[in-house]
């Protein structure tokens, strides 16, 4: 019982919902379109989490054998780090996650284009493989990106760009130019929570040598930076929902009033402790956006 609750702990529930956002947004736009396919829909949620549950055990394994996760970091503790799961165990779990997110990345792709489009289904195998690829190599191993100040870039392109622009392509095989701004808009959030986290780790990741974008900036103009991210995430949005043209769609933007509280208590947070509990408001309100967007899609 204690390893299956080290496992859960591992898989950090608490970052599942964020990983859906930019497939509910995708598909959001594909329902607006006529494009929604529930089969669809299902199965490019389940390879996200497959994806995400990847990169929590990951990092997890690459932060814990290169020792950045010990005594002085702050949040909750990791498995590795636990000593319930080891090393080995950790490597047999990313295996199998990998295998899963494969799988289902196979089968998204197989309904969505079927055996007719040859081109497309190679491309999204390739970045379903990059997916995974990138997933892992976050922490892992020596060239880490997470460790020389990439991360910021890859969560904004994967959750962003990639998430919701690849979700509305399964479902219409089409690219539309207005899709553009909602996925600069959840990726910028995402890469929020990610800044968010590299502010509390700061000084635990300086004297780990992991080189995050705010151990580089330093904590007064990692601050500036998130607030840009949200900035600009927010006008994004605006955008996009004015060129829907359908007032409704307004709802979603009251995920962002806690997102400007928050920005608030950031601006005047001293000690990088304190930054924790603000990952959840972060992550909950992108997830919120997401799900309004999407209910008043179906509903409307």
């Amino acid at each position: 019982m204690l390893k299956l609750k080290a496992w859960i702990s591992a898989a950090r529930l608490r970052t599942l919902p964020l990983s859906v956002a930019g497939i509910l947004v995708g598909s959001t736009y594909a329902q607006i379109n006529g494009y929604f396919n529930l089969i669809i829909f299902c199965l490019a949620l389940a390879t996200t989490l497959a994806l995400q549950i990847l990169s929590n055990f990951a990092n997890d394994y690459g932060d814990g054998v290169k020792g950045t996760d010990n005594h002085e970091r702050i949040g909750p503790m990791r498995a590795l780090q636990s000593g319930i799961i080891n090393d080995r165990e950790m490597k047999i779990g990313i295996i199998i996650t990998s295998c899963i997110a494969l799988i289902l990345t196979v089968a998204l792709i197989y309904v969505s284009f079927g055996s007719e489009n040859l081109l497309y289904s190679l491309a999204f195998i390739a970045l379903g493989l990059l997916a995974i690829y990138a997933a892992i190599k976050y922490t892992v191993g020596n060239s880490a990106y997470g460790y020389r100040g990439l991360g910021d870039l890859f969560v904004f392109l994967f959750f962003g760009l990639v998430s919701v622009i690849g979700t509305y392509f399964l479902y219409s095989q089409k690219l539309d130019s207005l899709i553009v701004y909602p996925a600069i808009s959840i990726g910028l959030l995402s890469t929020a929570v990610l800044n968010l986290n590299n502010m509390r780790d700061l000084e635990s990741d300086k004297k780990a040598n992991k080189i995050t974008l705010a151990v580089k900036l330093g904590i007064t103009k990692a601050k500036q930076y998130h607030a840009s991210l949200i900035g600009i995430a927010l006008a994004c949005l605006v955008y996009y929902i004015y060129s829907l043209a359908e007032n409704l769609h307004y709802i979603s933007l009251l995920a962002f009033i806690p997102l400007l509280m928050h920005l608030s208590k950031v601006s005047k947070t001293k000690q990088n402790k304190l930054f924790d509990p603000e990952l959840k408001k972060v992550a909950l309100s992108t997830f919120a956006l997401a799900m309004l967007h999407f209910v008043v899609s179906h509903y409307n």
